[in-house]
């Protein structure tokens, strides 16, 4: 296939694409879309499986992408589309950490719940989810992705509510289980569908932005507990008052995302019609492909015996067990240190501060310069393992008391791994298919993980819990190890296909990965490290 106009010249690095300042420096010819002739059997192409082919052959014949199109493009997308990945992720942490939040008001004794019984309640959510996921991925492909995710929160939210009627452990237990099932839908389905908007140098800082939920999320949640701590004698136990909040308003983001979050860029109405294909276009530079309708079987085995899917799913292990403890006994941890219940609350707050920041940073640096992803990972698990190290050793008394709560902070980096390792299966597996399998193995691992973690924090071990803070500990250090694994494998392919090869051409990238190819099969796709 000639050379098709519409994509952006190649850098040095085979690896990465220009961005818009590179392709200010050339001279651009700026066509006139609306003179365009576009051959209306184009236009209206079917494209069967292939979600978005269609669109791509259209930007053929309209010219180049101008820096200015580009931007415009891709402002718009911003505005419209990270606003409710944002607020969508926030209230999917909030509602599955609102146990959390409950035990601290009493929702324990309420509930005549004892022993273990709270860790089981907050690990039986993630046997929920860990069944569904693979399913609502499934979804996401075949049918409309804004409706399925719409559906989703609408049912997760009522879900919520009902945990204010719940009334002992049995219920407890069953209606956590259904919340697993409604929320799987939430991280897995906007790591995909952030591939299918951005480039892939633009999208470590729009994931990170995305996912620095779970640090606003746990501000909010601490504040929201501070502030009803605070509150006059109410006749709706206060454990109550967190359910019926969220649950609300989960709702009612259901039903705005079931009307306003499209499918992708070629039938977003937000982006002007002129637009769409440019928009395709823009994405199918990754050479990894939009989404596709149909279920490739081969291509799904071919992800259970790819390496990166074991590195990224045990690593995934590895960060889920420490997450679980998070997650769950963040608030009980800090109190235990000492502090009061609106105390604890604000010092929560402050250590997802630090969650937030660190996201950001890493998305900022990972954008700015070509195959930064696997440093930053490593950065923040090196950063965990500090945290963690400084939980299990220093002695637990009074004078280590700030140590220990610093200690606790750090391990907040932990989300630096577990998105941009989301960022590698949407920025470097080709085939929707092969990414949904790789996707789902990883978040069966992630399941996995914040099942074991709460189990870890022993009751009999309270306010300490040792045996959690060494898990949490072994847990970053596996997760390190495999992240080091994957930059070698990924590494030494590269310098492969371009010994077998040469250098990669990304037109030919595009094209095979809009056509549904893999990235193992497309030999001009080249892995971003």
């Amino acid at each position: 296939m000639s050379s098709l106009p519409t994509l952006e010249r190649q850098v040095t690095d085979s690896s990465e694409w220009t961005t818009d300042t590179d392709a200010e420096k050339g001279a651009v010819k700026h066509i006139d879309h609306a003179a365009v002739d576009v051959p209306q059997a184009i236009a209206e192409e079917d494209e069967g499986p292939n979600v978005g082919l269609a669109a791509y052959e259209q930007s053929k014949a309209l010219g180049e992408i101008t820096p200015e199109q580009n931007k415009r493009i891709r402002v718009r997308i911003d505005l419209l589309l990270l606003p409710l990945f944002l607020i969508t992720q926030t209230l999917q942490y909030l509602d599955k950490t609102a146990l959390n939040y409950a035990k601290v008001f009493g929702m324990e004794k309420a509930m005549g719940m004892h022993g273990n019984q709270y860790s089981l309640g907050a690990a039986i959510f993630y046997i929920g989810y860990m069944v569904a996921q693979p399913g609502w991925q499934y979804a996401l492909g075949r049918l409309h992705a804004g409706k399925v995710l719409g559906v989703s929160a609408f049912i997760w939210g009522l879900t919520v509510l009902v945990m204010v009627w719940s009334k002992n452990f049995t219920h407890v237990m069953v209606t956590r289980f259904f919340l697993g099932v409604f929320e799987a839908a939430v991280t897995p389905g906007l790591s995909l569908m952030t591939g299918w908007w951005y480039k892939r140098d633009e999208i470590p800082l729009r994931q990170t932005i995305w996912y620095s939920a779970v640090g606003w999320g746990g501000m909010i949640g601490s504040l929201m507990a501070a502030g009803i701590s605070k509150m006059d004698d109410h006749p709706t136990p206060r454990w109550k008052l967190i359910f019926y909040i969220l649950g609300a308003v989960t709702m009612a983001l259901g039903i705005c995302l079931y009307f306003f979050l499209a499918d992708g860029p070629s039938t977003a109405k937000w982006i002007k019609k002129e637009d769409r294909p440019a928009a395709v276009n823009r994405v199918a530079q990754s050479g990894v492909g939009l989404k596709t309708t149909n279920f490739n079987w081969t291509h799904g085995f071919q992800a259970l015996k790819d390496p990166k899917t074991w590195f990224l799913s045990i690593a995934m292990f590895g960060s889920s067990v420490p997450n679980g403890v998070l997650t769950n006994f963040s608030g009980t941890i800090i109190k235990g240190l000492g502090y009061s219940t609106f105390n604890a609350a604000l010092l929560d707050c402050a250590g997802r501060s630090l969650q937030v920041i660190s996201l950001l940073i890493a998305g900022l640096v990972a954008t700015r310069w070509a195959n930064t992803r696997l440093l930053m990972m490593t950065i923040g698990n090196l950063i965990c393992v500090l945290g963690t190290a400084m939980m299990s050793f220093l002695p637990f008394t009074h004078k280590y008391t700030w140590a220990r709560l610093i200690g606790f902070w750090l391990v907040n980096t932990q989300s630096i791994g577990f998105t941009i390792g989301l960022v590698m299966v949407s920025s470097n597996i080709g085939a929707y298919s092969k990414r949904v399998v790789t996707s789902s193995c990883i978040f069966v691992a992630y399941c996995v993980g914040n099942i074991v973690g709460p189990l870890t924090a022993l009751e009999s071990e309270a306010p300490r819990y040792q045996t959690a803070a060494y898990s949490m500990m072994a847990g970053y250090i596996l997760k390190t190890i495999c992240h080091g694994l994957l930059w070698v494998y990924m590494w030494r392919d590269n310098k492969s296909r371009d010994k077998k090869y040469g250098p990669a051409d990304p037109v030919a990238a595009a094209d095979n990965g809009m056509k549904g190819m893999t990235e193992n099969e497309n030999i001009h796709f080249r892995y971003v490290l």
